[in-house]
């Protein structure tokens, strides 16, 4: 997809609503399915990335056929791209090139994704890892890594937009991380 700028989320009470919905929103316009899988709670989660007008088109053509079950719907526009790769979790850095570490967790998976797009657009950080929901009771984190600094104001930032929406879980900044908190990443 040339133009991959926004992200639309679902995540609805069923995982045979999602299915439907994710059909509808895939012929309602030209979309990548960035995830679509069941949570935990028996509930379904779709993300899928286009451009501002397709990403909008999609989400609204895919809440259509959610009627009862729909929990959430959001479209974020003009995310920054290293949001895209944290997301599928295929940023490469090795654990020794991380200075300092920074931490957010969200009490939805669909809210993280506006924490992870202004933390980095907030500081000088690296996105790592945005894990959407699964095994976490439908929450969301994202880990940065960047100079001390950077990761402090990138998470500070990151919080509030969390707390603003009232969906902040926590928040961790730890300089010097020891190797072994990486252990499953490498």
């Amino acid at each position: 997809m040339a133009d991959l700028n926004s992200i639309g989320l679902l995540e609805v009470t069923s995982v045979a609503i999602g299915y439907l919905a994710l059909d509808a929103m895939l012929k309602a316009a030209s979309v990548d399915v960035l995830l679509a899988r069941s949570i935990c709670s028996g509930k379904y989660l779709i993300a899928v990335g286009g451009d501002v007008a397709s990403t909008q088109a999609a989400v609204e053509a895919g809440a259509r056929l959610c009627t009862g079950a729909l929990i959430e719907k959001r479209v974020i526009t003009r995310i920054h791209p290293s949001v895209f790769p944290a997301v599928a979790q295929a940023v490469d850095v090795m654990p020794e090139q991380i200075r300092a570490l920074g931490v957010v967790e969200t009490f939805s998976a669909s809210s993280i994704i506006d924490v992870a797009d202004a933390a980095v657009k907030s500081a000088n950080v690296v996105l790592l890892k945005i894990h959407l929901a699964m095994a976490l009771g439908g929450k969301g984190f994202v880990v940065m890594t960047g100079d001390v600094s950077s990761v402090e104001s990138a998470v500070a930032v990151g919080a509030r937009v969390a707390a603003e929406e009232g969906m902040l879980v926590g928040r961790a900044v730890i300089a010097a991380p020891r190797k072994e908190l990486f252990r499953d990443w490498v």
